[in-house]
């Protein structure tokens, strides 16, 4: 198992083609000027018998892997050197997350979709060592992620998500609140919370009478509503690019809504609550005040320890790189010149 403790220092590696863009520059403004001085090309050939074409070339290949190898030192990777069983007390949380079409509505920037995936990515980040869970639901629902310790994995599979993953459309939510209640072991565990983001147009109905079933096996619903209640048109992309907007029978072009109360009624049912999600730092804040007032369970998680730091192993072949580059001379070496490939040392009668 590895772990990149500071993967910011990946942009470094933007600096690789920036140096190959200045050695091409420089190499053009070489040979104009050399055209401009020197009009014979075999003069010039004579002035400089023992200039190498290829070694500048790989110079600056040996320059790059430098540049490379320093950029992932400053990453610092580590390496876990075992797995080993630990104990942790917390909350399992199920995040349910509406991919139907109208969640491509962007009444809410960037989109609905968009949003929905931001909001979960932040509770998690905010998490302690609670467990979670995915579901995405349309006109179905479908298990994306089963309950784990592994939040890098949720997000994961959370940036996957996008409307046209499932094919079945509409909005089942009492489809996700059923397969919710199987990712629950426990039957005597009283800390399950459910999370539904949508924008509440529950096409399928009576999804307020399937969570109050949740209810007594213990599961809290909590419902975040993405969009506004002014609507927005569903628009039809291809390649991201906007090509239409979806219309109804009659060609009459579709607004979809945010329906807030059936996502409050679903809460209500559920002993949880409902939150506007216009505001990330207001959902983040309310889940994180709900979670730590409930009861933690303790269970079992496996994880890698005793992490061992890498970056030592990057810093020694840049070294190795840059002691090579700096000796590496630009002039054609003695055992090359002997081959004499391209005929170049043939001398004219």
């Amino acid at each position: 198992m590895y772990l990149l403790e500071e993967k910011i220092w990946f942009w470094a590696l933007l600096a690789i083609p920036v140096v190959v863009l200045l050695y091409f520059a420089v190499t053009l403004w070489k040979r104009t000027a050399q055209k401009r001085f020197v009009v014979n090309r075999e003069l010039l050939e004579k002035l400089t018998p023992q200039r190498s074409v290829f070694k500048p070339v790989l110079k600056l290949v040996v320059f790059c892997l430098a540049l490379a190898c320093m950029a992932v030192a400053m990453v610092n990777p580590k390496i876990g050197m075992k797995l080993e069983t630990v104990k942790r007390e917390g909350v399992d949380v199920v995040f349910a997350v509406d991919v139907s079409k109208s969640m491509d509505a962007e009444d809410i920037a960037p989109s609905r979709i968009d949003k929905a995936k931001q909001l979960v990515t932040q509770i998690i980040n905010n998490l302690g060592s609670d467990r979670v869970g995915i579901i995405a639901y349309a006109g179905s629902a479908y298990p994306q992620l089963p309950i784990t310790t592994d939040y890098s994995s949720a997000k994961m599979f959370l940036n996957s998500m996008n409307t046209d993953m499932l094919s079945s459309q509409g909005t089942a939510i009492k489809d996700a609140i059923e397969l919710a209640k199987t990712y629950y072991n426990d039957e005597e565990q009283t800390n399950r919370v459910l999370v539904i983001i949508s924008d509440g147009e529950d096409h399928e109905g009576d999804a307020a009478s399937i969570a109050e079933s949740a209810t007594e096996q213990g599961i809290r619903i909590f419902t975040v509503g993405v969009g506004s209640e002014a609507g927005d048109r569903i628009p039809i992309k291809r390649n991201g690019v906007v090509q239409s907007y979806k219309k109804d029978q009659n060609g009459e072009t579709v607004i979809t809504k945010l329906d807030a109360e059936t996502l409050q009624q679903i809460a209500a049912e559920a002993n949880g609550e409902y939150i506007n999600g216009n505001s990330t730092q207001e959902v983040v804040d309310k889940m994180k005040t709900a979670l730590n007032q409930m009861d933690k369970k303790e269970f079992e998680a496996k994880q890698f320890a005793d992490f061992k730091d890498q970056f030592q192993w990057f810093v020694a072949a840049a070294l190795f790189l840059l002691f090579i580059d700096v000796f590496l001379l630009e002039r054609k070496t003695a055992w090359v010149r002997k081959l004499n490939l391209f005929n170049e040392n043939k001398t004219k009668s």
